[in-house]
């Protein structure tokens, strides 16, 4: 039997499945501006889900502007997972909460612009060099050629969407570098009325992008009559490893948990994964890589007792660090199972990381954003992230939701991970923090 939830998902996925408007003049053949939208974007008419747009392109972005874009996530990424709470596991994705945020950005004024590019990180290339790094993590897709001549298929999806009111009038300013550096528009969707049903299809087309890992990303009461604005960004990965486990070595073993106690876990082994082992201030770090060697996940391993000291390296700018350099060496590798996924409402530990106007319903400058110059505010900024690891590789997802209202073979090297541990998987080339958590307890 079908829902009306279904059927509103299936409608909703029917016309998102539309091909986007190309960039282009938008009138009719006459030179009349048919579809031109009030506030400078085209419309594209005929289905019943239509979409505001800038008529420019999307531009390549700026390669020379991604180390410093990658430098400001780190340090961004560091101050999100500090300002989380502190018990179980976490899995987050810095690059979409940054991307969401990028997006909004755009169409932010005075204070509360100035408050977001501090937080950010954001100087006058952020979003040139977003949207090339977008582009470089889009290009680590595809087939993939092992070390052992074994082919392996790496998915990993990026996508960006926005959903606004039916009847604003979005400004050409806030659309044209929308289209140019996220290469997205605005969905029209009637929050007035239909609130629910916009929200429905907001999950639906994040279920669809993230192949259902992430469901519900916003819940029921966070959209409303007065919602203007829901920004988007979603992220999946499925990456097999370079050298995957095998599963007949795989057996339960201990775990130790932060507080004393131990459970037994699902641990892998592996006698043969070459990775690069690096050693810092209280841990320990191995980069594992993905099939082709250009994604990787490192493994964050504390010393004994030093779990709240590594965290606290990461929040005060240290993740970087733990991606860079190391040696490779030949692992004898024990790492859990682990499957699991994290909601988090992220107003807070914005504001406290220094954007706080952007929340704030009579100081918040968005006008930017509207010709009616709309008073608009951030009402919710919403994370959700999925991880799951075994013998094979890693699927992951994650989405961020922005509602607006108004050689001779060496001796391997023991790497048992069988305590508390942080893990990020990020590319090879600039150490992009695509998805940063930790695991405290992988039976739970």
């Amino acid at each position: 039997m079908i829902t009306r939830r279904d059927a509103i998902r299936l409608a909703a996925l029917a016309a998102l499945a539309q091909p986007l408007l190309a960039a282009c003049g938008g009138g009719d053949d006459d030179g009349n501006d048919k579809g031109r939208h009030p506030g400078g974007g085209n419309v594209q008419d005929g289905g019943p889900l239509e979409l505001v747009r800038s008529v420019v392109d999307r531009v390549p972005g700026d390669p020379g502007a991604v180390p410093d874009v990658v430098a400001a996530m780190h340090r961004f990424a560091g101050g999100v997972y500090d300002g989380l709470p502190t018990d179980g596991n976490l899995v987050l994705s810095p690059y979409s909460i940054a991307v969401a945020l990028g997006m909004t950005l755009n169409g932010a004024g005075g204070r509360t612009a100035e408050e977001m590019r501090t937080v950010l990180g954001a100087d006058d290339r952020f979003h040139a060099g977003l949207n090339a790094l977008t582009a470089h993590v889009e290009s680590l897709a595809g087939q993939q050629e092992r070390a052992d001549g074994s082919k392996a298929d790496i998915a990993l999806d990026a996508a960006n969407q926005l959903f606004g009111q039916q009847g604003v009038g979005w400004e050409e300013g806030f659309l044209d570098p929308l289209s140019e550096q996220y290469g997205a528009g605005i969905r029209l969707v009637d929050f007035e009325t239909a609130a629910e049903e916009a929200r429905v299809l907001i999950n639906g087309w994040v279920e669809e992008q993230t192949h259902d890992r992430i469901e519900d990303l916003i819940p029921e009461g966070v959209l409303d009559q007065l919602t203007r604005l829901v920004l988007v960004n979603a992220i999946y990965l499925k990456a097999p490893w370079e050298v995957p486990f095998d599963k007949s070595l795989s057996a339960p073993g201990p775990f130790h948990l932060a507080d004393g106690g131990t459970v037994t876990a699902d641990l892998m082994r592996s006698s043969d994964v070459s990775g690069r082992l690096r050693s810092g201030p209280d841990y320990q770090a191995a980069t594992l890589p993905y099939a082709g060697g250009a994604l990787a996940m490192t493994v964050v391993l504390p010393a004994d007792g030093a779990f709240a000291s590594v965290e606290r390296q990461v929040a005060d700018g240290g993740l970087a660090a733990m991606l860079d350099g190391g040696r490779p060496h030949l692992l004898d590798l024990v790492l859990p199972r682990w499957t699991f996924r994290s909601n988090a409402a992220l107003n807070e530990v914005l504001a406290a990381l220094g954007m706080p106007t952007a929340f704030d319903e009579n100081a918040a400058d968005f006008r930017p954003m509207t010709s009616e110059d709309l008073p608009l505010y951030i009402k919710a900024v919403l994370h959700q992230g999925f991880i799951a690891v075994d013998e094979e590789g890693t699927e992951a997802a994650a989405a961020t939701a922005v509602s607006m209202g108004v050689t001779s073979a060496p001796v391997a090297t023991p790497f048992h991970v069988d305590r508390p541990f942080l893990f990020v998987i990020h590319d090879v080339e600039h150490g992009t923090p695509l998805f940063l958590g930790r695991v405290l307890d992988p039976t739970a």
